[in-house]
Parts: structure tokens; C-alpha cells; sequence
């Protein structure tokens, strides 16, 4: 999937970080946003493409994007009511 034109209201750069922390560091941001705000999160490490959908779902934000480019993955988060 190419990236979307969306603005967001945060970034979250977990570059770096291995399992769980981008997770982590994206549930501990989007705690700051109020519901229906965006947040990008860009992360190296592979297992994000089965945490992050998984996260999302279980927390209740909408994952809009996933996509990789360069060894990076980035995801597109719509955050979900309280």
C-alpha cells in the first residue's frame, strides 16, 4: 500500500526498538490524542506487521495504513473512542 495524504497530529518515530516497545510507545502516544486523531508510527522492526493490526484492533483505533518502504514500516493510526 502506498502512503496517504493524511496530516497527522503526532508522530511516533520507533525506529530501532524491538518487540513490544513500538507497541508500547504507540499506546502510551495515542494516550495523549483525542479520539479520532492521527498518528504515524514508523518502525523497523518486522514483527510490528503482526503486533500493530493486532494492537489496534484490541484497543480500539482504526489502523487506516500499513505499508514498508526502505526496511521501514508505517503505519497510519485513526484513534478509537475512549
Amino acid at each position: 500500500m502506498e502512503p496517504s495524504e493524511h496530516e497527522f497530529d503526532a508522530t511516533l518515530d520507533a525506529t530501532g526498538l524491538a518487540c513490544p516497545m513500538p507497541v508500547l510507545r504507540a499506546r502510551r502516544t495515542l494516550d495523549d490524542l483525542e479520539a479520532g486523531q492521527l498518528l504515524l508510527v514508523i518502525a523497523s522492526d518486522p514483527a510490528s506487521m503482526h503486533d500493530m493490526p493486532a494492537f489496534c484492533s484490541m484497543a480500539g483505533h482504526t489502523l487506516l495504513m500499513a505499508h514498508s518502504k526502505d526496511g521501514k514500516f508505517y503505519y497510519e493510526i485513526r484513534k478509537g473512542k475512549a
